[in-house]
């Protein structure tokens, strides 16, 4: 037992929202914001937390193997100890420190990141052993079956395996991940809206439950297993269950387009698939708002833009734009100020960091 420091990234969804808890295709990287953990072994079985991003009264302390939730940040590093008993019997407790510079509720992975950085600090700390899938899927545990909220593999997949020199494809259905490279003539853009959002809140639920209901009713286990060619069966269920099945079945196919477009350097055709995207999220799965369809237009607007599209979970968060290389940081600039000016209201570039 050594005291140790780890960091996990936070990521952006470069395309395939709401595709990863029906089984289907998502095409993520990471991003040069990151979550840092201190860790230092203590002899009993007490967890001492500490962030330091938070109220100075943010420390918190529980004992491993009581673990309760309590509806704070605290609970992703409790989720992670909790999901770990079973393979972690000798792990101690154990003091804190966490730092992060990625922003809460803009849709760029800040629990998911904590969790994959807490994993992987004990992992080392106490020689557990875990590979990065297994921390990876540890993490998925952490989040929906300890703290609650019914979120996909694609965060805590993208944290513990992917690099920023890669999107990062991935097939929810059989966990398997290829790296495909991301071309030097693109550079992203990521805008907050100013508008948090939540995956343990009530209407990503109700996504996730339309969606089981929509695969039911077309009796299959879930959305993965129905392609564009199933479209005229879709179009008969009952809405909004048919809307929110047709944008899982042509999102999937829109991934599979994007790793071709990246493939082949073709820019043009994946700035296409993300406005595509967005109109898919903004009409058929109802997870955007005004702010964020206005942000979206003023990107794709820019002579230096291939497309730009919400990214995350939705209802608030952030846009994530396809930029030139070396406009990236013109083009978040330009897209705050004129938001800031048509819509009134503030946003803040958060990639390129300032």
């Amino acid at each position: 037992m050594t005291d140790v420091r780890a960091t996990a990234p936070g990521r952006v969804n470069l395309i395939g929202e709401h595709t990863d808890y029906n089984g289907g295709f998502m095409l993520p990287t990471t991003l040069p914001l990151e979550t840092s953990v201190e860790l230092r072994p203590r002899p009993d079985r007490t967890v001492s937390a500490r962030s330091l991003d938070l109220h100075p009264d943010s420390l918190a302390e529980y004992q491993l193997g009581s673990e309760t939730r309590r509806h704070s940040w605290v609970d992703y590093v409790q989720g992670v100890t909790w999901a770990m008993r079973d393979r972690a019997r000798g792990i101690t407790g154990f003091d804190l420190v966490v730092a992060s510079t990625i922003p809460i509720g803009k849709g760029l992975s800040s629990s998911a990141s904590l969790e994959v950085a807490v994993a992987r600090a004990v992992n080392t700390a106490f020689e557990i052993g875990l590979t990065d899938l297994e921390i990876a899927m540890l993490c998925h545990r952490a989040e929906t079956g300890f703290v609650g909220a019914p979120v996909g593999v694609m965060d805590q997949m993208v944290c513990s395996l992917g690099d920023r020199a890669h999107a990062l494809f991935l097939d929810a259905a059989t966990l398997q991940a290829d790296k495909i490279p991301l071309p030097p003539n693109v550079e992203l853009g990521v805008v907050d809206s100013g508008l948090a959002h939540s995956h343990a809140g009530g209407d990503y639920r109700t996504r996730r439950r339309e969606c089981e209901e929509a695969a039911a009713q077309l009796q299959v286990r879930w959305l993965r297993a129905v392609t564009t060619h199933d479209l005229p069966r879709i179009e008969r269920l009952p809405a909004p269950l048919d809307r929110r099945a047709r944008h899982v079945v042509t999102e999937n196919a829109r991934v599979l387009a994007a790793v071709d477009a990246l493939r082949n350097g073709d820019l043009t055709a994946l700035g296409r698939l993300f406005l595509e995207s967005h109109a898919s999220m903004r009409d058929d799965f109802e997870i955007s708002t005004p702010e964020i369809d206005r942000l979206v237009a003023i990107a794709a607007g820019d002579a230096d833009v291939f497309g730009a599209r919400m990214t995350g979970g939705g209802f608030g968060g952030a846009i994530v734009i396809l930029c030139v290389s070396g406009s990236a940081r013109a083009v978040t600039n330009r897209t705050v100020d004129s938001y800031r000016t048509t819509a009134s209201r503030d946003a803040v570039a958060l990639i390129p960091v300032a």
